[in-house]
């Protein structure tokens, strides 16, 4: 069982004739994954390992019974490729582009919302299913099949913490990077409450970082729907006040978005709060031996 993409999932990727969606589409596909098209404007009819390009998303659906398209264009195009694969209808989109204008991501998560479609991303990892589906740029090698969710803001953290479980033999039911920008799609509630509602998974760790005040939101709903362990590692707690730390959105202002303030929120919730990131397997062999909330 996972939440979002499963091994049936048929994946259109945009921008496949590009660098990043050449090198990621050959790696996904050893993975397992299906992508059943390709989109890039202009090149329809080419192949890119044995996967064929379309000029319109819409045309990729309509010929293959895709459902989720994985977003590789450059920044500035990014906002013309998520709005097609709006109006194609398709369920999920999964942006990995960086440096999408803010307006633009705006635009994008607002137009989203209206559709009724979920997006991961921008400026993500992308999600996978271990064993089953890969969609984006995770190292696919480190995971582990299992009954673990994980959703992190930090695509290089959700390596780190994925692999130690995968090293102690605990393995992941789905891994989700929503990315760190401030404008983002699927965010931690959402993807708590999937989690949540995953038979499957059987507890939950959640990768924050300083900045904003998702960490203390996602807080309150643990504390008032979450039924399952949740462990939580929270980045950048050396961070100087006012001064960006790697993500767009990974900025303290004021006495807002601290680490401080988001451990204290997340321990009154019940979680527990790794001190780094290697502390996460302990804590979750801890939490998988108490009985689930009722």
């Amino acid at each position: 069982m996972s939440i979002l993409v499963n091994k049936n999932t048929k994946i259109i990727v945009q921008g496949i004739t590009g660098n990043m969606g050449k090198t990621h589409t050959e790696l996904m596909l050893k993975y397992g994954t299906k992508i059943v098209a390709g989109v890039t404007p202009g090149k329809k009819g080419q192949e890119v390992y044995g996967v064929k390009v379309f000029d319109t998303v819409e045309e990729a659906k309509e010929k293959t019974g895709a459902t989720v398209s994985c977003i590789f264009v450059p920044g500035y195009f990014a906002l013309d490729a998520a709005y097609e694969a709006f109006d194609a209808s398709l369920d999920l989109v999964v942006i990995i582009t960086e440096g999408i204008p803010p307006h633009d991501e705006v635009q994008i998560i607002r137009h989203a919302k209206e559709k009724g479609i979920n997006v991961i991303g921008p400026n993500c990892p992308g999600i996978i299913t271990p064993g089953e589906c890969l969609i984006g740029i995770h190292p696919g090698i480190i995971y582990k099949p299992g009954k673990i969710g994980i959703v992190s803001r930090s695509g290089t953290l959700t390596y780190e913490v994925a692999l130690a479980l995968t090293n102690a033999n605990i393995g992941q039911s789905t891994c989700i990077g929503i990315g760190g920008d401030p404008v983002i799609g699927l965010g931690f509630i959402e993807c708590l409450k999937l989690f949540n509602e995953d038979k499957n998974t059987e507890a939950i760790v959640m990768i924050g970082e300083i900045g904003g005040e998702a960490e203390e939101t996602a807080a309150e709903y643990i504390k008032k729907e979450v039924k399952k362990p949740v462990v939580a590692y929270i980045a950048g707690r050396t961070a100087p006040t006012g001064k960006r730390m790697g993500h767009a959105g990974a900025i303290i202002s004021g006495n807002k978005g601290t680490a401080e303030s988001k451990v204290k929120a997340l321990n009154s919730a019940g979680v527990k709060v790794a001190d780094i990131p290697s502390q996460v397997v302990n804590l979750i062999k801890d939490h998988l031996k108490q009985p689930v909330k009722t």
